[in-house]
């Protein structure tokens, strides 16, 4: 199905950004200057790839066909599951952020670089586990479960969405960013 299969391909990269950011956390630990820049670049990542361009399909399309169509254990899988799971990334993005804007102001910050230590290497473990739910549990059962009628309008408005980032360029910007930090941090 086309559009599990985008969200699979897009989980890849978020993962590749996960191990950058862990790769990252632990240079910083050992002693490695902490460039704030690339702890940005590694925020707008995550909010603009994987969460408005990654989670606007899953929330607004799939999510959406499982919560009307399948039921109590659609809107447990999704509500109480994948929803909160994607809420808690946003909260460590959130802290990472405040971390970063405070060592900036004060680099000797020893909280601070914590903070951005602590929320980037938590946001890695939680995504590991939650796109490896999604992967193997949620969409299978999406897929498995939705009416034919209801998997076609998620593969053609997951292919409208993609044109849309294609030509706002989401996908290049934000591919490129994973790349050049993966080569910095490998």
């Amino acid at each position: 199905m086309y559009g599990i299969d985008i969200l699979v391909k897009e989980h890849d990269a978020i993962l590749r950004m996960a191990e950058v950011m862990r790769k990252a956390s632990l240079h910083v630990m050992n002693g490695g200057e902490l460039v704030v820049a690339d702890f940005d670049a590694m925020v707008d990542f995550v909010r603009n790839y994987a969460d408005k361009h990654h989670h606007k399909k899953e929330e607004n399309l799939l999510f959406d066909f499982m919560v009307k169509e399948l039921g109590k254990i659609g809107t447990n899988l999704v509500t109480h599951g994948m929803l909160v799971e994607h809420d808690l990334g946003r909260l460590h993005m959130s802290e990472l952020e405040q971390a970063l804007r405070a060592y900036e102001i004060d680099d000797t910050n020893a909280d601070a670089k914590l903070d951005i230590i602590v929320n980037t290497t938590a946001y890695t473990y939680l995504i590991r586990r939650h796109a490896l739910k999604e992967n193997e549990v949620v969409f299978t059962f999406g897929e498995k479960n939705l009416k034919k009628e209801s998997l076609a309008i998620i593969d053609e408005q997951t292919k409208l969405l993609e044109e849309e980032g294609e030509r706002e360029g989401i996908q290049s910007k934000y591919l490129g960013i994973l790349q050049r930090l993966e080569e910095k941090y490998n």
